[in-house]
């Protein structure tokens, strides 16, 4: 019996209703069912997920396979399931709650065989206000390296796998691994393959935000982020000699894996997890973190970072309280040098070298931050729909040092209404339009953060607002065309000033209407 080209290999725990959409995407799949074998394996589920599955096994006996297991406490184990059973030439996973564009098997397929690649990306979309890193999708690439891309950025599983390598290298998911147990599988699988391309022509994989947010990912406690960032590390610290290779990977691990650690909630936590965490982040840094890796970090995760390494729990509070407490510290200038003035900076007792706080190379970026004084949505069924902004910068002289101060969301310039500036520092107001934003938003909405573009010593510099602090979310619903969208403005985790964007589908209305929230935030 001739084998499948491709396998789809799907993890699944309670993610109905979402569940049936995902398998009837790969059902439907232009590919064809007699190229298409589909390994489902239900991780104990107790949602109906395990009923609907079987569903679609006796619906398409042929192509759909059903595994019923004991809940392992993570997607690792079911994914390797899955793997032992899969017959294909390729083996493709994907999420249960997410799903996949027509023609993206038949796509993917056709690429591989034709590049002769071992691995395959095709591009990536967020639903319901899903972030999707982008970086690595600008072009159709026939052949990229992980050294030397951005494919770090974008190491999740959702890709097309050459059996042949998977088998060869006896790639499998760590199952210690609650969270994140996909990214050694991918690195290593990018690190053994001959060919790695990217296909930016299609959107080939829908990535879904739950909307009740109940998934692994979204629970995971500090801890148990801890201990899977240094499995990642760790892990690849062994699969790649130093140097700038493994300094590449290592670089996004301690932007996201191990930085996010460190971000404003941090405060809410107890002491004792608070310290726990500390430690955890401070061996990381001090066997891995390379003065290139350092450099390279936004200055907010370098400085927190520096304290972990350097400090005590309160000196690394003391840090992480002025950017969620008090706002934006003071640029010093030395000479010709400019350093970010966080607690710590030349404090003896730490003795933090300079560079963990210095941002002479990106002073425009320094200057363009601000924090958000207030944020309210205007027009509604009166007018143009709009979200208005008030932000506010610390130093006075702003005006004379700039030649433009212009806030965003995301890519789409607001209008500034005013700029004014005073002994204690410069307010920025400015609208941007809704409508504008709906125009350029993906079909299934999108999350935008709101920016401010400085231009000044011949360059341009842009930095996220700082939400306003301690402010319930906005929210507003927009007509486009015959498609109502929920807007919701608010502060995300790393306390910046965001706009979701999502369309208003019936189940969302009526959890909308349980909640009798009003529109415009009011």
């Amino acid at each position: 019996m001739t084998p499948p080209d491709v396998t789809v290999v799907t993890a699944v725990y309670n993610t109905m209703p979402y569940l049936t959409r995902c398998l009837t995407s790969l059902i439907e799949q232009t590919i064809g069912r007699d190229r298409l074998e589909v390994v489902a394996v239900d991780d104990g589920s107790t949602d109906g997920s395990g009923r609907e599955l079987d569903r679609f096994a006796r619906l398409y006996p042929g192509t759909v396979k059903v595994i019923h297991q004991p809940n392992s406490g993570g997607p690792a184990a079911p994914s390797n399931r899955g793997l032992e059973h899969a017959t294909g030439r390729y083996v493709f996973f994907i999420g249960a709650d997410d799903y996949l564009g027509p023609e993206a098997l038949e796509r993917l397929v056709a690429a591989a065989d034709r590049l002769d690649s071992d691995v395959v990306l095709g591009r990536t979309v967020g639903v319901n206000s899903r972030y999707i890193h982008q970086a690595i999708f600008e072009s159709t690439e026939p052949d990229v390296d992980l050294f030397d891309s951005a494919l770090p950025w974008s190491l999740s599983n959702t890709k097309l796998f050459r059996r042949e390598l998977i088998e060869r290298h006896g790639l499998r998911y760590p199952e210690d691994m609650p969270v994140g147990s996909d990214q050694p599988f991918t690195i290593e699988a990018c690190v053994h393959a001959r060919r790695i391309s990217v296909l930016a022509d299609y959107d080939y994989y829908y990535a879904v935000r739950r909307l009740n947010a109940r998934n692994i990912t979204y629970k995971s406690r500090h801890l148990e982020r801890l201990r899977c960032a240094e499995e990642l590390v760790h892990f690849v610290a062994r699969l790649v000699e130093p140097g700038k290779r493994r300094d590449a990977v290592l670089l996004r691990h301690f932007t996201l894996e191990v930085a996010k650690l460190l971000e404003n909630d941090f405060l809410r936590l107890n002491r004792d997890t608070q310290d726990g965490v500390r430690v955890g982040v401070r061996k990381l840094a001090q066997e891995y973190l390379t003065d290139d890796i350092r450099d390279r970090l936004p200055i907010e995760s370098r400085v927190r970072l520096a304290a972990a390494r350097y400090g005590d729990l309160d000196d690394l509070l003391a840090v992480i309280r002025q950017d969620a407490q008090q706002g934006i510290p003071p640029a010093v200038v030395d000479g010709d040098r400019w350093y970010a003035g966080y607690p710590g900076f030349r404090e003896p007792r730490l003795g933090i070298p300079d560079p963990w706080f210095e941002i002479t190379d990106t002073v425009p970026d320094w200057l363009a931050r601000f924090d958000t004084v207030s944020a309210a949505y205007e027009g509604g069924r009166t007018g143009a729909p709009a979200l208005v902004v008030t932000a506010r910068s610390p130093r006075p002289d702003l005006p004379t040092v700039t030649s433009g101060i212009q806030l965003s969301a995301g890519d789409l310039a607001g209008a500034t209404l005013a700029v004014e500036a005073d002994a204690t520092g410069t307010t920025v107001r400015s609208r941007i339009p809704l409508k504008r934003v709906l125009a350029a938003i993906a079909p299934g909405g999108e999350l935008r953060v709101v920016q401010a573009q400085v231009s000044a010593f011949g360059a341009t510099g842009s930095a996220a607002l700082r939400g306003p602090r301690q402010s319930a979310p906005l929210r507003t619903v927009v007509r486009h065309g015959s498609r109502l969208y929920l807007f919701t403005s608010t502060t995300n985790h790393k306390g910046q000033l965001v706009i979701a964007v999502a369309p208003v589908t019936p189940r969302r209305l009526m959890a909308r209407l349980r909640r009798r929230l009003p529109l415009g935030g009011k």
